[in-house]
């Protein structure tokens, strides 16, 4: 299996894992791989027990090297096939572009190409020491989708966003983080993970739905954001948080 989910059970943490597993292939991305993921994605989401997604190689290494080469060079010639590989690839950024709960890319090697786009899809970034990051499509005589291009430059702006493109170089963790393509640099994600789940499951939730609405052009309340940010009010976490402040504690949210 060269993609799963693992979730904790209940009681467990509130994570869920999804693991590339292709390691003797970098785990580079074949047309099945793209194809499966929303579907992993969905049956995250309707896991109550998960609060946050964490993407990462199953064995460490490299993150993803992109896209399976010689699959792409053997269908070259097969239109349906292309056809079929772009709208994978559409959707599964999409998708992991709008899961629904907060979402962190571990990246420990290479994130390449199409690797690159789905930590790009992904809310935050943990780079370890041996990462390395880059955009090559201009190496190979392709280019990247538009919505993966947006990404990096909602990131990194259109000036670094160019240079990647352009010339296909390879950051160095340290050099991702200085650019901004990278949040943290640590050698596990278990620090950041830890932090938003001590943090209201209700907040995270409905804060990253207001990032994606600025991010995709919003620049004002609407009546659904006005909506939202009424109805905390009267939520169980706000409660909590309240109480938790006033009784100098940490708040416990989720638990009665």
């Amino acid at each position: 299996m060269t993609l799963r989910l693992e979730m904790d059970g209940p009681g467990g943490a509130g994570i869920a894992r999804l693991l590339i597993d292709r390691a003797d292939k970098r785990n580079a991305f074949t047309l099945a791989m793209w194809q499966q993921l929303p579907d992993l994605l969905a049956q995250a989401a309707a896991n109550p027990q998960v609060r946050v997604l964490v993407v990462k190689s199953a064995h460490g290494g490299a993150f993803c090297a992109g896209a399976d080469i010689a699959e792409l060079l053997a269908n070259k010639d097969d239109a349906p096939w292309l056809a079929a590989n772009q709208q994978a690839i559409n959707r599964a950024q999409f998708d992991l572009t709008r899961f629904p709960l907060p979402t962190v890319a571990m990246v420990e090697g290479d994130c390449v190409g199409g690797g690159c786009g789905i930590a790009l899809a992904c809310d935050m970034r943990v780079a370890g020491p041996g990462a390395r990051f880059g955009i090559t499509p201009a190496k190979l005589g392709l280019v990247y989708p538009l919505h993966d291009v947006k990404l990096l430059v909602d990131l990194v702006g259109p000036g670094q966003a160019r240079r990647m493109l352009y010339t296909g170089m390879l950051l160095s963790a340290d050099e991702a983080k200085a650019v901004g393509l990278v949040e943290e640099l640590a050698m596990s994600e278990d620090a950041l993970v830890a932090q938003v789940l001590a943090a209201s499951p209700f907040s995270t939730q409905a804060l990253k739905g207001f990032v994606r609405h600025v991010l995709d052009g919003q620049v004002a309340d609407d009546a659904q954001s006005l909506g939202v940010f009424a109805s905390a009010f009267a939520g169980a976490d706000f409660r909590e948080g309240t109480t938790a402040f006033l009784e100098k504690r940490k708040p416990r949210f989720g638990q009665g």
